[in-house]
């Protein structure tokens, strides 16, 4: 996904009002748009460089989202949750209709006929992506999660509790249940790590319903998201898995 123009480096001076910043830009502050409901621990560092997109959109009012942060050690972190999703489907929209060389990793994807994003599973819930056989009723839900917080070299999910996320797997086991396939797919927003767990000192209830349901079949897919000042990708490294 390649944005429409590069974006703009400042120093992130903080974060308010959960979706509020305020960035110094060529000697101004800038209110920028937090695009992140979560927490950001590990990333809201005050005084390290960002990245920020703008908007030509005259009805919004803050006209910068914030995109990046860069970690202490020098990573760039992806904190716009919007970005995962549209990366997904760009990747299985291209594999599905022979755009994108099909890495190992992504191969699990190529049997499928079909994608449709924001599938309504019941009355109350959707589920990010379902990928469709044409000649079976059997379901592959894959339902995507961002991941900003790290550990040493661990990526973590999720960075504050998730009464929400608790739901999805619960909801994606009984999908299993009835004859169904589903992958939950973490989007790893940086670069910097080697390993994948569950943050069971933030969400003891995520990570123990994350192990029952790796243990019931659901593929667990921890997959790095490439970032540049010029464009985010979804690429095919698989961090190793610590349940």
């Amino acid at each position: 996904m390649r944005y429409s123009r590069s974006l703009d480096e400042g120093v992130f001076l903080k974060r308010y009002k959960r979706f509020f910043a305020d960035i110094e830009s060529q000697g101004q502050t800038l209110t920028a748009h937090v695009p992140n409901t979560g927490s950001l621990k590990s990333v809201n560092n005050p005084g390290r460089p960002c990245l920020f997109s703008h908007s030509t959109n005259p009805e919004r009012k803050l006209k910068q989202t914030l995109e990046m942060i860069q970690s202490p050690e020098g990573a760039w972190v992806g904190i716009n949750t919007a970005t995962p999703n549209l990366l997904v489907k760009e990747t299985l929209e291209g594999i599905l209709k022979g755009r994108t060389e099909v890495p190992v990793n992504w191969r699990h994807w190529r049997e499928f006929a079909s994608v449709k994003a924001e599938y309504k599973i019941n009355a109350e819930s959707r589920l990010d992506f379902a990928l469709l056989r044409q000649d079976s009723s059997q379901i592959h839900f894959i339902e995507v999660k961002n991941v900003t917080l790290a550990e040493g070299k661990t990526a973590k999910f999720p960075d504050a509790q998730t009464t929400r996320g608790q739901k999805h797997l619960r909801e994606l086991m009984a999908l299993m249940e009835a004859g169904h396939t589903a992958e939950i797919l973490f989007t790893v927003q940086r670069g910097d790590c080697e390993e994948f767990a569950p943050a069971e000192d933030l969400d003891p209830d995520y990570a123990r319903l994350l192990r029952e349901a790796g243990r019931k079949g659901l593929r667990i897919s921890p997959f790095v998201v490439e970032l540049s000042p010029e464009e985010v990708r979804l690429s095919d490294r698989l961090l190793r898995l610590r349940l």
